[in-house]
């Protein structure tokens, strides 16, 4: 058996300046200009408008037609993923985050939304009843219709200057 060592009454420390440099270089600012942006304005209505489509289906009884599920699903889905590009480029994230293909992910983000919110505007639009049995949904699901195309032409739009930016950049 092996004898202990004695112990030291010594403690060694060392820091470390990757603390230091991780926060300067990570801390994130707010990017007033990029909300006067033409893109910046378009991805705020995208969230007030898809905001309002899913709102106004989800308050009345959409179960009832299988069309409004998916008009929920589109809404909710690209409403989500909308909320979180916000916020990267309000705070210029992206910037921060080299590795990926920013313009790129914008064009096929935008571009994407633009067909799945045509396709499910036309299946909002066609399948209010024209019965008028409840005039709540008729109204909520003839709203929901309305900012379903508008929340279409704002994607449409974004993937204009999507489509321009990258177009600038590759």
């Amino acid at each position: 058996m092996e004898e202990p060592r004695p112990r030291s009454n010594t403690v060694t420390t060392t820091s470390s300046s990757y603390s230091e440099a991780f926060s300067s270089s990570a801390s994130l600012s707010y990017d007033r200009s990029f909300l006067r942006s033409a893109p910046g304005a378009l991805l705020l209505a995208e969230i007030v408008f898809g905001l309002l489509v899913w709102a106004l289906i989800a308050g009345s009884e959409y179960f009832i037609y299988p069309a409004f599920g998916w008009v929920m699903f589109v809404a909710v889905f690209y409403w989500v993923l909308t909320v979180f590009l916000f916020i990267i480029y309000v705070t210029r994230a992206n910037t921060k985050i080299t590795r990926v293909p920013w313009t790129l992910v914008g064009l096929c983000f935008n571009l994407s939304a633009f067909v799945f919110y045509l396709i499910a505007a036309l299946a909002d639009a066609t399948s209010i009843p024209t019965e008028h049995y409840s005039p709540h949904n008729y109204s909520s699901w003839t709203a929901s219709a309305f900012f379903a195309f508008l929340v279409t032409l704002c994607y449409g739009a974004s993937t204009f200057f999507s489509y321009q930016s990258w177009r600038t950049r590759s």
